[in-house]
């Protein structure tokens, strides 16, 4: 159940539109908890890889919420993901798990058993959450919603200046064609589609840094009040 005295800050968009770093640094400006909802379906679907799951049948994806042991821990741009209490920042963020997690994020009856889970980060103060559905369907009620997009060659170089500074091989043109893909089943999946919620407010990061989009969402809120 959620808490009354709380309230929400929801980021929506693609993957590797900046949603992550932008939601940490609007959590740690307004001193509020953060969900990195992006995260969690990797880490289910980092889950299911490791032992061998088929992600494309619902039903053997769903036994894995069974023993589903994850926590966070606040880093400097993104989030550190802990998996059965052990660090794995490194493996969710290659771009097969990416991929993973998109085709387990198609099942119904997982984004079902997935969002008590989600849900269970909302506290006081606050709550910023970063996804792909968080202001449509995980918190309809959100106080502020924005979805942050940028081009599919923007996000492609982004992603490839993180996984480099990772120590992670990665190809720009292999990027753009698994971003493009991941588009467009996230946005076609019968279950929470990827799209903006109807009042959120629509930043294009493509021309952007960190810290103008960060004042844009930050201005926003405050002018709200």
């Amino acid at each position: 159940m959620q808490d009354e005295t709380a309230y929400v800050v929801t980021i929506d968009g693609p993957g590797g539109s900046g949603k992550g770093s932008l939601a940490i640094r609007v959590a740690r400006e307004l001193n509020l908890h953060l969900l990195d909802s992006g995260a969690i379906y990797r880490l289910l679907a980092l889950k299911g890889l490791q032992q061998g799951v088929d992600l494309d049948q619902q039903h053997e994806v769903v036994v894995l919420l069974n023993d589903f042991n994850i926590r966070f821990d606040a880093g400097d741009d993104l989030s550190i993901p802990y998996l059965d209490n052990r660090d794995v920042s490194t493996e969710i963020r290659r771009e097969d798990a990416g991929d993973a997690a998109s085709r387990v994020a198609r099942h119904a009856e997982v984004r079902q058993g997935l969002l008590e889970i989600q849900r269970a980060f909302l506290k006081p103060p606050g709550l910023v959450a970063d996804g792909r559905d968080m202001g449509t369907v995980v918190f309809p009620n959100a106080r502020f919603k924005f979805f942050l997009y940028a081009s599919i060659e923007i996000r492609a170089q982004r992603r490839y200046k993180q996984l480099i500074n990772m120590g992670l091989s990665a190809n720009i043109a292999h990027l753009q064609a698994e971003i493009a893909e991941r588009d467009e089943r996230d946005q076609k999946r019968s279950a929470s589609p990827l799209k903006p919620a109807e009042d959120a407010l629509i930043v294009d990061s493509s021309l952007l840094d960190q810290a103008q989009v960060t004042e844009l969402v930050l201005s926003h809120i405050r002018e709200a009040g």
